[in-house]
């Protein structure tokens, strides 16, 4: 059994399966006329006013709370751990592919985020958008099945991936910070932690994806931001080193015997290792970020779709970075050709702030892994909705809570590697529907640019009223709304 779950594993994140993820974000790069990088400006901007506060309120979900609900799920333990044991495996040049698998992946973002917004329907006075609904919505109800489907892997992924395997770091998190104070661990320990982990899971996720979104919004900007914080205390230190790392970055993109003293030899195997971790860290293309993403209250798709860069943008090219240049510069040996983890990272730190500074790391591995948790308890109560109705979300909480007590005490690597399978199966729907409905995302992006809001304008609006469940409005508005023709029969061009 555990040897075709690793066989269809290395075809589910394997070369197949990452060159398809690869190949939509070339074609959606193409097909847009490289939007992710015409668009940036405007989603820098975007992202400090509403940071910052200044951007409108809104009633609901806001533009910032989905971006970072989508972060919370995001942002992780592949930042940490995944980054380290890339370097580890394929070098610093693992870095570099990383970057352009970023790249990619803001377009995707890009994709999913407007998308989701454009072809949400309401419920109760709640917005639920996806790409369940987008293949709903934007591909018409023969394809509905296809939602479906990415619906029921959504919801067995939220228990695994999303749950009992980011449980199972924060455990191990608590247990070392209690080891470096001199103190003793054990099962009943952590029992107990998993206890109260749970209960504090089952409430936050009881108040809906307004609680999530608000505590995202705390969260994730305060872990982020500790961590880089640290982490630019380190580079401060050895800034000599930050132009050698760099170049060896770039060098070993190319040629990673170089860089890595012929230990990582192979430019496939670096090449590999640098998009399978970009991938895994930043989900482009997965689609469950839509999920987030879809619920926000914005003026425009295009509005939540600046998010959508943004996300690729702060989880792999600012937050990863960080941890690759803070191993690089460190002067830590790095043990190439094997799977590091997240001890590379905290030794990284240790070398230049002494061995105090691995209770932070620790606790920064808690912090990103139990957000996780928060967000993806979302994303597969959406998915639960889809499939059963809305009265679903309380007996998905209580199974989740269930979950978490379980992951802080069970080891079963079969059912998690099932579950990764799972996780990554999610992207086949997704992709085959950001690729169908890019006629309609080059019609928005067209629209978007013709009112000028890329140039510094925009502004979020509060809709006056929420369509009931019988009668779903996919867009934002109480007027109907060009956003809804269909682009079928024409191309859109940008």
């Amino acid at each position: 059994m555990g040897e075709f779950l690793d066989r269809v594993y290395s075809l589910v994140w394997g070369l197949p399966g990452l060159a398809a993820i690869l190949g939509v974000g070339l074609y959606l790069t193409l097909r847009t006329g490289f939007a992710q990088l015409r668009l940036f400006p405007a989603a820098c901007r975007d992202f400090w006013r509403r940071l910052t506060g200044k951007a409108s309120q809104t009633q609901g979900v806001s533009s910032f709370q989905a971006l970072c609900t989508a972060l919370a799920a995001t942002v992780g333990t592949g930042n940490l751990a995944g980054v380290a044991g890339a370097l580890a495996i394929g070098g610093p040049g693992a870095i570099f592919w990383m970057w352009i698998c970023a790249l990619l992946g803001m377009v995707i973002k890009l994709a999913e985020a407007a998308l989701a917004v454009h072809y949400r329907a309401s419920d109760g006075g709640e917005w639920l958008g996806g790409p369940m609904y987008i293949i709903r919505h934007g591909m018409g109800r023969r394809w509905a099945w296809l939602g479906g489907l990415y619906s029921f892997f959504g919801v067995v992924a939220a228990f695994g991936v999303g749950n009992a395997t980011q449980i199972d770091a924060v455990i191990g998190g608590i247990d070392d910070c209690i080891l470096a104070f001199g103190g003793t661990v054990s099962p009943g320990l952590d029992l107990t932690i998993g206890v109260v982990l749970a209960l504090i899971v089952l409430a936050l996720l009881l108040g809906g994806a307004g609680r999530i979104g608000r505590v995202a919004e705390r969260l994730v900007p305060f872990a982020a931001a500790a961590y880089l914080l640290l982490g630019t205390v380190v580079l401060a230190l050895r800034a000599e080193a930050i132009p050698a790392a760099l170049s060896a970055i770039v060098q070993g993109a190319f040629s990673p015997a170089a860089a890595t003293g012929g230990v990582v030899g192979s430019f496939m195997t670096t090449l590999r290792v640098g998009v399978s971790r970009g991938v895994f860290t930043n989900e482009a293309g997965m689609g469950t970020a839509a999920i987030a993403h879809g619920s926000a209250q914005v003026a425009h798709p295009i509005d939540q779709g600046l998010m959508g860069i943004m996300e690729v943008f702060l989880d792999t090219i600012v937050i990863c970075t960080m941890t690759a240049l803070v191993i690089l510069c460190s002067g830590v040996t790095i043990p190439y050709g094997t799977d590091a983890g997240i001890g590379l990272t905290a030794d990284a730190f240790s070398c230049v702030l002494g061995d105090r500074v691995r209770l932070f790391i620790s606790l920064s591995l808690c912090l990103f892994a139990f957000a996780t948790v928060l967000g993806w308890g979302m994303y597969g109560a959406r998915c639960a909705q889809y499939l059963f109705g809305r009265d679903v979300w309380k007996r998905f909480a209580w199974l989740q809570a269930l979950t978490v007590i379980l992951g802080a005490v069970l080891s079963t690597g079969t059912v998690w590697r099932l579950a990764e399978i799972i996780n990554g199966l999610m992207a086949i729907p997704n992709l085959i529907a950001m690729a169908m409905c890019s006629p309609e995302l080059c019609r928005l992006i067209i629209e978007y640019r013709k009112t000028g809001k890329d140039a510094g304008g925009g502004n979020i609006c509060r809709f006056p009223s929420m369509p009931t469940a019988a009668s779903p409005r996919l867009c934002g508005s109480s007027t109907p709304s060009r956003w809804r023709q269909k682009s079928r029969g024409r191309r859109s061009t940008i």
